[in-house]
This record gives C-alpha cells, sequence and structure tokens, in this order.
C-alpha cells in the first residue's frame, strides 16, 4: 500500500508542522484506485457514533471512566472502551492511570485532541441551524395541509 506524504493528495496547501503530519501520513494511502483525503482521514478518526460525544465530554475538563459511561446514556462499557482506545490510540486522548488502590484512570484531551473543537463548534452549530430549518419546514407543510383541507 502507497502512503502519499502531508495532505498534497486533496489540494491542501501543507502548512501542517512534523507532528500532524506523522499522524496525517498513516491516514493517507490509497484505497483501491483513489486516494483518501483529509476529510474522510477525520471521519476515520471521529466519525463513530459515540467518539464526537466522548469529545465534547471531555472539552469540558478530565474525566474518569465512570463519569463518562454515566454521561452518554445508552453507551456499553465495552463500546466506551473500545472507543477510548481507538481515540488514544489516534492521539486524540490522553489515559492517565494513576498508581492507588483503588485504581483511578483518568482521560483528557491531547493538545491534538483540544484542535478538533472548532469542529465540532461548527457540527453543533451546523445541527442547530438545521434543526430550525426543518421545523420551519415541517410547519410550512402542516400550513399548506390545513389550507388543502379548509
Amino acid at each position: 500500500m502507497e502512503t502519499i506524504r502531508g495532505n498534497q493528495a486533496c489540494g491542501d496547501s501543507g502548512g501542517a508542522d512534523a507532528a500532524h503530519l506523522s499522524l496525517v501520513d498513516t491516514r493517507l494511502e490509497t484505497k483501491g484506485d483513489r486516494l483518501t483525503c483529509s476529510v474522510e482521514t477525520t471521519l476515520d478518526i471521529i466519525g463513530a457514533r459515540w467518539k464526537v460525544l466522548i469529545l465534547h465530554e471531555l472539552l469540558q475538563g478530565v474525566r474518569r471512566f465512570n463519569e463518562l459511561h454515566r454521561a452518554l446514556i445508552g453507551i456499553t462499557q465495552k463500546m466506551l472502551t473500545q472507543q477510548l482506545r481507538e481515540l488514544e490510540q489516534d492521539g486524540i486522548v490522553h489515559r492517565e492511570v494513576y498508581q492507588q488502590v483503588p485504581p483511578k484512570v483518568e482521560y483528557s484531551l491531547t493538545e491534538l485532541g483540544c484542535t478538533l473543537e472548532p469542529i465540532l463548534d461548527a457540527m453543533h452549530h451546523w445541527g442547530v441551524t438545521y434543526q430550525a430549518e426543518r421545523v420551519k419546514q415541517l410547519q410550512q407543510r402542516q400550513e399548506q395541509q390545513q389550507q388543502q383541507q379548509g
């Protein structure tokens, strides 16, 4: 499998520093007849259902496993563990283990993980805008149906 250096495969000008490039380099590979791009890389890292919600919680500050589990209603312990491990492997989440009894483990965002904040903010803003637009469209349809019936 051929690796492409930097973000040039997607037309980015390259201005990322060496630490960011090393993560990107491992992800920009050929998939069949096409190259992956930066958006696909981002989705690969944060695109799973629970990852964005985990990141949202960690943007609020350091969290222990059970705090995350309680905050993310519906996630299983197995899924939370898996998602945290993947985020840790991708350099987005830091796992701090304290040598004490009982063991204490805390999760926080790395410096790289903190750079996702504007992306999550943009996703939140888009979601709010989308929901408002959908409500407006549904109200308009209801009004039209009422006018047609009346």
